[in-house]
């Protein structure tokens, strides 16, 4: 992690999310989960003052209420720490699931809009926007999946829409600046039409 935050900074990245834990996470070997709830604490105690140091601004999106109050402590202190620096956003993605965030945002904006559940009344997309995990951030330009797998796993359904997405064979640890740097080559080939023509997207790029 501290090499790609690294990267990352110097490559000039504004905003890097890392999936840390899945909502269904918890399906794993109970001594699996607990060792990997071990290993947050000691990240969240031993990191966070570096990111600080580096100007970082540190987020966690998810469901926290699962976690050990201790672990929802260091997180509370981490984000208020460093919520006033200027450089990286790095978003630690920590029992969350993009179904679950869709879901928390319809619930959140219902709450705050009880008339918008009378019959016939239109539900723009951009209206949950705002309630959603991530409402602080760009919606991604670019997915990266290590480890070989070829799919999202339940990763920011709504935000990676119009992401390109990039999977590589290399295991997380093995996941360098250079593979990084491989990933955005890739990235820089791809055509982000937004559902329009090749043809209006040269026509916007030469205006």
């Amino acid at each position: 992690m501290r090499a790609t935050v690294r990267a990352c900074i110097e490559r000039g990245v504004g905003y890097l999310t890392l999936f840390a834990f899945s909502t269904e996470n918890w399906r794993r070997p109970e001594d699996e989960v607990s060792i990997l709830m071990d290993l947050f604490v000691r990240a969240l105690d031993q990191e966070v003052s570096k990111l600080h140091r580096n100007g970082i601004r540190f987020r966690v999106i998810g469901d926290t209420s699962r976690f050990d109050p201790r672990i929802r402590e260091l997180i509370a202190a981490g984000e208020a720490l460093t919520a006033g620096n200027p450089g990286l956003t790095l978003s630690i993605a920590a029992n969350y699931g993009g179904r679950w965030d869709i879901a928390q945002a319809a619930r959140q904006y219902f709450a705050r809009h009880p008339e918008a559940l009378a019959a016939g009344v239109d539900l723009p997309p951009e209206a949950l926007e705002p309630f959603l995990a991530m409402a602080y951030a760009p919606e991604p330009d670019l997915f990266i999946r290590t480890g070989g797998e070829q799919r999202v796993s339940n990763f920011l359904l709504w935000q990676l829409a119009y992401s390109e997405l990039y999977f590589t064979d290399l295991l997380w640890p093995d996941f360098d600046a250079g593979a990084l740097d491989a990933a955005f080559r890739w990235y820089r080939q791809r055509e982000r039409r937004f559902g329009r023509t090749s043809e209006q997207v040269e026509a916007a790029r030469s205006a």
